[in-house]
């Protein structure tokens, strides 16, 4: 259909032409599943030198690798090969026609393979004539009920003791100065993880251009700030556990040279002046002969009842678009404690640890309203004019006047 073509073309036209074209991906898709069969059966290494047919086809189709694997994955569950027959040969056949899509053939796959052998072509068949009128979750669920039909007692009961949950962690600091992360966790301990870190790392607006990695370190870093946090954490020789960075007076205004972070750690003076917004760290102020002029927070912490005021008022991250609610929030100083800031509500704003830095590292800028609300001014290559900005996820939009 050409480009006048579909300018002139009614909405059923659209309609059609979209559906027929799918019908030819699928179909395309299902043929290199069976090419990709065809060539795991002749030998990938003999045929390309690859190590695997995920890996050939991960450079052919310009995929990720995961992505690779379940593609080689399913093929291999709709077409047999010489050494391996198919699980879901009729799934296989029906996906040439290309009237399935992936994942509807991922639903009966999964479906399929649960059902005792000699009840798998019954099951199948009477999946694929459901799928023809009926969604994903309706597929999964017939492929449950058929599941309990056939076996109403489901698998027999485990009666040896449970195995000690396998849980393994090693944290070291590189001399670089970076930090590796390396474990081992029993299923339910990598899932709660997991959940956790998923929701942490969640995109926060179409501005949020961090890689999946980043946004999972960023949420492992939100994760540790969580614990931290808690009045439920045990204490070390008498005291909740922090962390000392010592900086001096001169750079910690400024902003340049370094800041000692711990026993032998080293951040900037810039990192400092963040950290030095909320209670996460205890600074150690120093004047130029290295003499302690300010140790703790004494001046600077954010009360109890200070920040239940601030819960109250800002009710979550007060940067524009952000969801995350106040328990994974920090106090910002919006003129620093280190210029003369003080601690008190008017100066004060609740932010989620990357919003924290963002505003510590960009062009971003906040300020107390007249209405005593955040707001935040957007760099000059965001916004020229500069509009002022608000979270209205939290806080209802003023009205104008």
């Amino acid at each position: 259909m050409d480009r006048e073509a579909v300018w002139q073309a009614d909405a059923a036209a659209l309609a059609d032409r979209v559906v027929s074209l799918l019908t030819v991906v699928r179909s395309a898709e299902a043929e290199i599943g069976a090419l990709l069969v065809e060539i795991e059966s002749r030998g990938v290494m003999e045929l390309f030198g690859y190590r695997t047919t995920a890996r050939l086809y991960e450079h052919l189709a310009d995929v990720p690798h995961a992505a690779a694997r379940r593609t080689v994955a399913r093929a291999q569950a709709l077409y047999s090969s010489d050494a391996t027959p198919a699980l879901a040969p009729a799934t296989g056949a029906a996906a040439v026609t290309g009237s399935l899509s992936t994942p509807m053939i991922d639903t009966i796959i999964d479906a399929v393979s649960r059902i005792p052998a000699t009840h798998r072509d019954t099951a199948e068949a009477d999946l694929l004539t459901f799928a023809t009128d009926a969604g994903h979750k309706q597929v999964a669920a017939l492929g449950a009920r058929i599941l309990a039909h056939l076996d109403p007692d489901g698998p027999a009961p485990d009666d040896t003791e449970p195995a000690t949950p396998t849980r393994e962690l090693s944290l070291r600091r590189k001399r670089t100065g970076t930090w590796e992360l390396t474990g081992r966790f029993d299923d339910e301990t990598g899932t709660r993880a997991s959940a956790l870190l998923d929701a942490l790392a969640e995109r926060r607006g179409a501005d949020d251009l961090r890689s999946p990695q980043e946004r999972y370190g960023d949420a492992f870093s939100d994760a540790v700030d969580l614990a931290l946090n808690s009045p439920e954490l045990p204490t070390q020789a008498g005291e909740r556990a922090h962390v000392m960075v010592a900086v001096s007076l001169t750079d910690l205004q400024s902003g340049l040279g370094t800041a000692t972070l711990g026993d032998t750690g080293l951040i900037t003076a810039a990192e400092a002046r963040l950290h030095a917004c909320d209670c996460k760290l205890i600074p150690a102020v120093l004047g130029s002969a290295s003499e302690p002029l300010d140790l703790g927070r004494a001046r600077r912490l954010i009360s109890p009842g200070l920040r239940r005021a601030l819960f109250l008022r800002d009710r979550g991250c007060a940067f524009p678009g952000c969801h995350r609610p106040p328990r994974h929030c920090q106090g910002h100083h919006i003129r620093h404690w280190a210029d003369g800031g003080p601690t008190e509500l008017a100066n004060l704003v609740l932010l989620c640890g990357h919003h924290h830095r963002l505003l510590h590292r960009s062009g971003w800028q906040v300020r107390i309203a007249t209405d005593g609300h955040p707001e935040f001014l957007p760099p000059r290559f965001l916004d020229k004019r500069r509009k002022p900005r608000r979270n209205n996820i939290h806080q209802p939009l003023p009205f104008a006047a």
